[in-house]
């Protein structure tokens, strides 16, 4: 591989805002095929109980950022559609815990699946003597905000800074 050819902080930064743009096509569109069945903040907290296991609405008002009661109407919305159960945690009946019930674990497997095989497609049109390149690069891009990304393909954001 020939080395790479050296450029400017500007046009290294367009180059990543163009890739974020692809990311955030792809994140939109496995979102939009669920758009009819769960809201954006709702599949978050799919994917949140799907990653972490069962939670609390406590939890789930902490991993969005909004006011218990808020994260609780959320949380009734996605029981009423089957996607989520309440169960009393053994031994504390004050801890009530969400868990995904088969079909909003289908539902996850879908969107990440589909969100896979999007990033897996526009990786197949990276030139095969570049891809190992891309990857290490954007691994290393995650890395150098303090952290590997998430294992599902989340995207999360800090408004605390």
């Amino acid at each position: 591989m020939e080395r790479a050819e050296r450029v400017d902080a500007d046009t290294r930064i367009d180059a990543v805002l163009r890739a974020a743009n692809v990311l955030l096509r792809v994140v939109a569109q496995s979102v939009a095929e669920v758009e009819a069945t769960v809201t954006s903040p709702q599949l978050r907290v799919l994917v949140m109980i799907a990653t972490r296991g069962a939670q609390n609405a406590g939890a789930v008002a902490a991993e969005l950022g909004v006011h218990p009661s808020n994260a609780t109407r959320t949380c009734d919305r996605l029981v009423r559609a089957g996607l989520v159960v309440r169960h009393e945690a053994p031994g504390d009946r004050r801890y009530v815990a969400l868990s995904l019930t088969p079909k909003g674990k289908s539902l996850v497997s879908t969107v990440l699946e589909h969100r896979r095989a999007a990033v897996a497609e526009v990786m197949d049109r990276v030139p095969e003597e570049l891809r190992n390149a891309v990857a290490i690069g954007m691994g290393a891009f995650a890395a150098a905000d303090g952290g590997e990304g998430t294992e599902d393909g989340r995207f999360t954001v800090d408004l605390r800074s």
